[in-house]
């Protein structure tokens, strides 16, 4: 009898998320392609991460109570409620700029991976980690731009330990070669190392991290700021699209 796919499979599928990552390099709003090269590539990452945090009592507590975080963020009256300065209101008002949020994102997921919503530890620990993503621009200072995408994807890889993620940076990473005039890969291998330096983002209570300031935030968490990225002109970061 075949077995079911899983959210914590081992098994890398390199052509379908080759196939995905062309498709994504081709156009950065199909973000459907994201979970397709995540579901192809990152074998048994949410395991291992999922296993993390249950090595601290605050993570413990985390996955004991199992909530589910994107229910919090479509919550208007709460995000409004968050001080002016915090990490909560720069995420509030960046996702109300660029017209995303939390339900869109559960959509696209939900359209990318079949098992998503699978009343399983791991399963939740991917929704985790998908529905932190905008708050993450919000942490690293990289925007929506395909070079700031293609930087906090790199800054994720040593995060999340997910080869889809190191896959799409080098993908981006590859397709700047056509590019001349600015340090695009510069930017994104500051940004992985920066990854690498950061403190776990994973294991954070996010709802006590959005009332927090957000530079206060920054400096607790040892994220620094992506100066070569911003040393880019805005109107020249959309090249990788």
């Amino acid at each position: 009898m075949a077995m079911a796919e899983t959210p914590y499979s081992s098994s890398v599928n390199w052509p379908h998320a080759l196939r995905s990552l062309r498709r994504l390099l081709a156009d950065k709003e199909d973000t459907v392609q994201v979970f397709e090269i995540m579901r192809a590539m990152d074998g048994n990452a949410a395991a291992r991460g999922y296993s993390r945090l249950l090595e601290t009592a605050e993570g413990g507590a985390i996955a004991y109570a199992r909530r589910e975080f994107a229910e919090r963020l479509m919550d208007d009256a709460w995000l409004d409620s968050l001080p002016a300065g915090s990490v909560g209101a720069a995420y509030r008002d960046f996702v109300r700029a660029e017209r995303l949020s939390a339900q869109g994102l559960v959509e696209i997921s939900q359209e990318g991976v079949s098992t998503i919503d699978d009343p399983h530890p791991y399963a939740w620990f991917g929704r985790r980690t998908r529905d932190v993503h905008d708050i993450w621009h919000i942490l690293t200072g990289y925007g929506r731009d395909g070079l700031g995408e293609a930087c906090l994807v790199a800054f994720s890889y040593p995060q999340t330990g997910g080869l889809g993620w190191a896959l799409i940076a080098v993908g981006a990473a590859v397709r700047s070669l056509n590019e001349r005039g600015y340090p695009y890969r510069r930017a994104m291998w500051r940004a992985y190392l920066d990854g690498r330096r950061a403190a776990w983002l994973l294991g954070e209570d996010y709802e006590a991290l959005l009332a927090e300031p957000l530079e206060a935030a920054r400096v607790r968490l040892k994220i620094a700021r992506p100066t070569i990225y911003e040393s880019i002109p805005p109107e020249r970061r959309d090249l990788l699209a």
